[in-house]
């Protein structure tokens, strides 16, 4: 497997790869409203020409010259360093199995290459064994407020309310 940058010519497939990893996680994908499939898709024309620029995203391409996966990640400054963070991997239906790690691989390197110690990821099923394999510490997972009317068909589960929330405490 080679892990390269991306450019303009692999949108389109990078876009394909995307769509049918979001028709697989959910069967009912085509049945969304247009505003919430765009939404969950990570590979619009301008994310695209953000993260080529971002020397922190690759692509997984085989022997064979087909695109496995893709790992969006970004330099983020966080007032008192720079961290590296991940928003999505992209993997093919048929990647094999180190596909997932050999892309989170390419990115803590560029990372490390370019002086930013810390990279954030969401600890997806594909990533637990690079996670491990990297030493990475788990410091909670992510979580995202859909705001609008993406509230009522965002994916992923919703944590539900609580009593003497933190949250509630600052209201």
């Amino acid at each position: 497997m080679r892990y390269r940058s991306f450019a303009e010519p692999d949108y389109e497939a990078l876009q394909a790869l995307d769509l049918a990893a979001q028709r697989r996680a959910d069967p009912a994908f085509d049945a969304l409203p247009d505003r919430e499939r765009a939404g969950r898709l990570s590979t619009s024309l301008p994310a695209l020409k953000f993260y080529e620029r971002s020397e922190h995203s690759f692509v997984a391409q085989d022997e064979a010259g087909q695109l496995q996966g893709l790992i969006l990640a970004q330099h983020v400054w966080q007032g008192d360093r720079p961290i590296v963070l991940v928003r999505a991997v992209i993997l093919a239906p048929d990647a094999p199995e180190d596909t997932a790690a050999g892309l989170l691989r390419a990115t803590v390197k560029s990372a490390y290459d370019s002086a930013v110690y810390e990279v954030h990821f969401p600890l997806l099923p594909a990533l637990e064994a690079a996670a491990r394999r990297e030493e990475a510490r788990l410091t909670g997972g992510y979580a995202v407020c859909h705001l609008g009317t993406r509230a009522a068909t965002a994916p992923e589960e919703r944590l539900g309310r609580t009593s003497g929330t933190a949250a509630e405490g600052r209201a």
